[in-house]
């Protein structure tokens, strides 16, 4: 059985986060829409990936960041709008404005969702209470919805919201986590993806409780540094706090090309594109690093990054342009036909 932790009576904490964000939007400022298969990216017969996609749409297994070429296969009658950010935008800064009504510790991890601490709030409400409020006047001035997730902790409680999208409401109380967790699938855990997950179910580890059959010290021998994370978060423990703001940790920009290249001379033109554009980032933020991270994604969707750090801290554009240059003859550039490039700086 897993271990009592007393640190799941201290906090209560709402992740909340926007049902289809984007879609939604577009469906509510034209209500035409309502009912169909949108997807929010950009066409079909361009190299725009998927933003988001209305529930209409996600039946048919369209999902965040696929090809809309690839949506466009899945749903012949979807209708595919380009992302307008600036509406976005403006639609979450309201929202911030609701959550700051009940709490300051708001952590964003998006334009549509964040973690809220409400566990000592000005108003005295029961953090089911304002959850619920949340919802109602989101609803009510904004005419869009959002779901929520009531827990002692991040972990939990971002799981629980979305457990009855959209529109819904989940909660967990302390003395509920254990068998909240217990029959969750691992892959419903944030830090899992799909290889981990593979690697997991090699092992007999599917559920939560399959990992409570086994030691930290069983599971090491496994899962070496990552057996301690497995163990508490497959009980549900979380004592990460709401973090009011986020320390950046890298600063960087990426490009998708119109068409893939091959060409060694076009590659090195996209580079010295970027790596102005992140020179003068870095400059606005006042922000120097000593590691330099070149990412390269390839014709068939595989992707790689080559990183170097360097002696001194740096912001300056032909440093980056030459550590960039001379990570990109580490790959397979100018024998394999390139789709995306990415540059970023970190280690500040």
């Amino acid at each position: 059985m897993p271990d009592c932790h007393s640190s799941l009576l201290k906090r209560k904490i709402i992740h909340f986060d926007m049902d289809a964000f984007y879609a939604a939007i577009e469906i509510r400022d034209n209500p035409a829409l309502r009912g169909k298969p949108v997807v929010v990216g950009g066409s079909p017969n361009s190299r725009a990936v998927v933003c988001t996609a209305s529930y209409e749409a996600r039946k048919y297994g369209i999902h965040s960041a696929m090809a809309c070429s690839k949506a466009a296969r899945l749903c012949r009658e979807a209708i595919f709008i380009d992302p307008h950010f600036e509406k976005y935008q403006a639609a979450s800064s309201h929202i911030r404005e609701i959550f700051k009504q009940y709490t300051a510790l708001i952590e964003p991890l998006s334009l549509d969702e964040a973690f809220l601490d409400v566990t000592h709030n000005a108003a005295r409400l029961y953090a089911v209470t304002i959850a619920k409020r949340i919802q109602k006047e989101v609803q009510n001035t904004l005419e869009l919805t959002g779901s929520a997730g009531v827990a002692p902790n991040k972990l939990v409680a971002k799981i629980a919201s979305d457990m009855k999208k959209p529109n819904g409401l989940t909660v967990v109380l302390p003395d509920q986590v254990t068998s909240f967790m217990q029959n969750l699938p691992l892959r419903k855990i944030h830090g899992i993806g799909p290889v981990t997950e593979k690697r997991l179910t090699a092992l007999g580890l599917k559920v939560c409780s399959d990992v409570w059959k086994y030691s930290k010290a069983a599971l090491s021998l496994h899962l070496g540094n990552m057996a301690t994370w497995l163990y508490e978060r497959s009980q549900g423990i979380d004592e990460q706090p709401v973090e009011t703001e986020r320390v950046r940790k890298s600063l960087g920009k990426e490009e998708t090309f119109p068409i893939d290249l091959l060409e060694l001379s076009s590659l090195r033109e996209e580079l010295a594109k970027l790596t102005h554009a992140v020179a003068r980032h870095l400059t606005e933020a006042d922000l120097k690093g000593k590691t330099i991270t070149l990412k390269v994604k390839y014709d068939n969707f595989e992707h790689i990054t080559r990183s170097q750090t360097i002696e001194h801290f740096t912001r300056d554009e032909h440093v980056i342009l030459e550590v960039t240059t001379n990570l990109l003859s580490k790959t397979e550039a100018g024998r394999r036909r390139i789709r995306l490039l990415g540059i970023s700086v970190s280690n500040f």
